[in-house]
């Protein structure tokens, strides 16, 4: 993907920790503070809903409990997502990844979607989530970027929607990591911060890849990455950097 057609600045799951995360009131207050680019996480519910939640559970960050993926979407659609956060956003729902879609393109906002099967449905869910960005982002200018920790999610992305771009998520630099990239046809590898350095990025960058980092909330942290030549930063911090 040349030009890369992302910003260097991602607001992590919205807004980071101002609002409730993966809800539409925290991509419009990322969106207040300047930024143009989100990432999301989905998942699928019971009946195939493509829908944004970052845990395998619901305790958290709903009033609901237990596996989400075991619940239908009409279940779902009723939790309130917002009351754990603050008073201020209760009753905020959980979103569909269609619902997101409509936002980011009506706004001309770009979306990172992580894709975070339920435990068993890693590729199902890389298939799903790929056949209907492509669906929702069909015609779009700039298509989102979809990635996972899970190699068998992008591999299911892959098999069902080559064409969208696609990044591999890293919390350890495992054997074979770049191999693997490189079979998955990714275009980015989206590394914990701390494992980037002149060797990791040059390793990267020789491949043909970009290089993004999560989840960055302190200034040494992205002047750091920004000096090793990285392309790009996830934070929850939007109101400290200035997404220009």
């Amino acid at each position: 993907m040349e030009p890369w057609p992302y910003p260097r600045w991602i607001a992590h799951r919205g807004a980071g920790e101002l609002a409730p995360e993966n809800t539409l009131a925290a991509f419009r207050l990322g969106a207040q503070h300047g930024y143009r680019m989100f990432e999301c996480d989905v998942k699928l519910s019971a009946d195939g809903v493509p829908f944004l939640l970052h845990d395998s559970t619901l305790a958290r960050t709903t009033n609901g409990a237990g596996t989400a993926g075991d619940l239908p979407w009409s279940a779902l659609s009723q939790l309130d997502a917002g009351s754990w956060h603050s008073r201020t956003y209760a009753g905020e729902p959980l979103l569909t990844l269609d619902n997101v879609a409509r936002f980011c393109l009506r706004n001309g906002y770009l979306l990172n979607i992580e894709m975070k099967p339920t435990p068993g449905l890693e590729q199902h869910t890389g298939e799903v989530v790929a056949r209907e960005a492509a669906r929702l982002w069909a015609g779009a200018e700039v298509p989102p970027l979809l990635t996972s920790f899970r190699p068998e999610a992008l591999e299911g992305a892959q098999n069902a929607a080559a064409h969208l771009p696609r990044g591999l998520l890293l919390d350890t630099l495992w054997k074979g990591w770049l191999e693997t990239a490189l079979s998955l046809g990714c275009v980015a590898v989206v590394c914990n911060q701390a494992l980037w350095d002149l060797s990791s990025v040059t390793q990267a960058k020789s491949a043909g890849f970009k290089c993004l980092s999560y989840t960055v909330n302190d200034e040494w942290a992205a002047q750091r990455l920004i000096a090793l030549g990285t392309d790009g930063i996830i934070t929850d911090r939007v109101d400290l950097f200035p997404p220009g």
